[in-house]
């Protein structure tokens, strides 16, 4: 049996269908990338907000087609959308065979039997006993992989249906990270990214304390994996011994994403964000104080309910004044069963839209101005492929962390291999993207 995968969401969401397809491999079925050749496809699905839920929708119909049209025999319906909705997804979507909710990822291999002959299936385990981890077959290009590092969250931000979703926040062991971070190096990892939901807070359940910092400086001792970044971590969990270890560990790349969802004090405390603005401010500073050229990357909310016009010019006035080296917005999604969705003051969808051009605008300004101090300099970068149309090599910097962020295009003076690192001299600017020519190595 043929068995092909569509996974939509987060890098989080991503390992998860990393750990079922070795499951399934073990099973003994063939994992296709050929959509048309597949007797069952599975869909590992998003719901964070109501795009990704559209996606995830569309997804799904369109693979239906290959049920009426090609070989197709089942669907499977796995991931956040599974687990969010539940039964109704089989109801609103007949097309569906079967669901496996975030706590039964270990049992997919019986849903594709299912699927595949005929009948509807439906699983969902207690998320909260679910073993984290497991062994993967890695999806991501040779020489980069995630980490993820736990599961669940605690925040219960009020605009958030992840802790609904996911469950609790769920550190993994140290000791079985480094080995996971052991067997991606053999595999010819050469960045490694860690992730959770929120990174920052690894440990706090497994060892009374935050412990991100020793996870890392255990990961370096016991691999050499030469560039580690980190994701998802919060303003209010930025220790001193983390941002010692970024500044101190010289595989730790400068870099790190710090979302902060808002400025404004009024609005942070509707969120439910932990720390209000001078939080986020101190650690914005203690981190450009102590690691000097670190990229800080975050993300916005425009249009939370109750965000009137001084509230958004307060947050476009900070995103100015503290210039991020990448900057994400979203326009705010009402999400069934959070408390946000019982909010007053709604903001209506155009004004939503108008706020996230605004600032995204404001955004590119800071981005140009930034990339205009680069010409001339000097950047590491990690091949990653070529590319036919610039006729052009592209890859990443320590400032770019892979799929979210921009890229460095680049000539040289032979064919560079993806997962090589080379020394890019920047000559042009494009927008976010850069562009350079290889310094021959001495």
């Amino acid at each position: 049996m043929k068995v092909g995968f569509v996974s939509l969401g987060c890098p989080k969401n991503q390992v998860d269908t990393e750990v079922m397809l070795h499951n399934l491999e073990k099973e003994g079925f063939e994992i296709t990338s050929e959509d048309i050749e597949a007797d069952v496809i599975i869909i590992n699905t998003c719901a964070f907000i109501e795009s990704a839920k559209r996606e995830s929708i569309d997804s799904i119909l369109d693979i239906a087609w290959l049920k009426k049209h090609r070989k197709l025999k089942g669907i499977v319906v796995c991931g956040c959308m599974a687990e969010r909705y539940r039964e109704s997804v089989l109801e609103e979507l007949p097309e569906v065979d079967a669901l496996v909710g975030v706590g039964s990822l270990s049992d997919i291999a019986e849903a594709v039997r299912a699927a595949y002959d005929g009948k509807k299936y439906v699983s969902f385990k207690d998320k909260e006993k679910m073993k984290l981890g497991g062994e993967r077959i890695v999806t991501t290009p040779e020489y980069t992989a995630y980490l993820k590092v736990a599961e669940g969250c605690d925040n219960r931000c009020t605009f958030c249906a992840i802790p609904l979703i996911r469950g609790s926040f769920r550190s993994r062991p140290m000791e079985e990270l480094v080995e996971e971070a052991r067997e991606l190096e053999k595999l010819g990892v050469k960045e490694l990214n860690i992730v959770a939901q929120d990174t920052s807070r690894y440990g706090l359940d497994l060892y009374g304390e935050y412990s991100l910092a020793k996870l890392i400086r255990k990961i370096t001792e016991n691999t050499n994996i030469p560039w580690i970044r980190l994701l998802y971590c919060y303003p209010d969990k930025i220790t001193d011994e983390l941002i010692a270890e970024i500044r101190d560990n010289p595989r730790v790349q400068k870099y790190i994403d710090l979302p902060i969802q808002h400025i404004s004090d009024r609005i942070l405390k509707a969120m439910n964000r932990h720390g209000g603005s001078n939080v986020i401010k101190d650690a914005i500073t203690r981190l450009r104080r102590e690691i000097p050229g670190i990229a800080i990357r975050t993300t916005a909310i425009v249009g939370f309910p109750g965000e009137t016009e001084e509230d958004f010019n307060e947050l476009c006035e900070f995103i100015k004044e503290y210039r991020f080296d990448r900057f994400g917005a979203f326009t705010y999604s009402v999400e069934e069963g959070t408390p946000a969705a019982k909010m007053d003051n709604m903001v209506d969808e155009q004004t939503k839209q108008d706020r996230y051009d605004i600032i995204m605008r404001e955004q590119l300004q800071v981005v140009i101005e930034n990339n205009q101090k680069l010409l001339g300099k000097t950047i590491t970068v990690l091949v990653e492929d070529y590319d036919p149309v610039s006729e052009m090599f592209y890859g990443r910097g320590y400032a770019d962390a892979p799929e979210i962020d921009t890229k460095i295009y680049f000539t040289g003076s032979r064919r560079y291999k993806s997962g090589e690192f080379v020394n890019v001299k920047v000559t042009e600017i494009l927008d976010y993207d850069l562009i350079g020519v290889v310094k021959p190595s001495k």
